[in-house]
């Protein structure tokens, strides 16, 4: 099965796009470490909340 090629006019415009920074988008570096801490503020506060729920029913 033949390839479809595009004439050399077509690739240009394709590159130009591609290239024109229009799809692009800025983004912030990825901090894993800050990830970890709202995670583990999170859970901190739902175990701190579940705590307090069962001690407020007498479960504990």
């Amino acid at each position: 099965m033949p390839a479809n090629r595009l004439s050399a006019e077509d690739q240009a415009r394709v590159e130009q796009v591609l290239h024109s920074g229009y799809n692009r988008t800025e983004r912030k570096p990825f901090r894993p470490l800050r990830l970890l801490g709202i995670l583990w503020v999170i859970v901190t506060a739902l175990g701190v909340l579940s705590w307090g729920y069962a001690r407020y029913h007498g479960l504990v």
